[in-house]
């Protein structure tokens, strides 16, 4: 089964860059085994969320806002598409991604195959 691994950051950059260049890059690290790992089938960083914009469409006009869709404390960060065995497998994974023990959380949410 196919999983999407949805890494919200809990931290901001400021924090980031408050870290050693050391731990940026033990991080920086971390991220990219994951990526390597048997399983991945892609996955990406995302801009911050006030990059973002909201398309809605009403009436048959189509609706643009500036930024995400809502306002949360933890933002969207990235994600990884793992093919996995199960449930467990994936949750294994995504304990390891930095994120989840850096004030944020990542969210493993089955992907609808077809």
């Amino acid at each position: 089964m196919k999983y999407a691994l949805l890494i919200f950051g809990g931290g901001s950059m400021d924090e980031y860059n408050r870290l050693s260049e050391e731990e940026q890059s033990s991080i920086t690290g971390e991220y990219m085994a994951i990526g390597q790992e048997s399983g991945a089938l892609g996955g990406e960083q995302l801009q911050p969320g006030d990059t973002a914009t909201t398309v809605r469409v009403a009436d048959g006009r189509t609706l643009t806002t500036d930024g995400p869709f809502a306002e949360t404390k933890e933002a969207l960060g990235g994600f990884y598409l793992f093919e996995a065995d199960d449930l467990d497998r994936a949750i294994e994974i995504a304990s390891r991604i930095p994120a989840a023990r850096m004030g944020g959380a990542v969210e493993v949410r089955p992907v609808v195959e077809r």
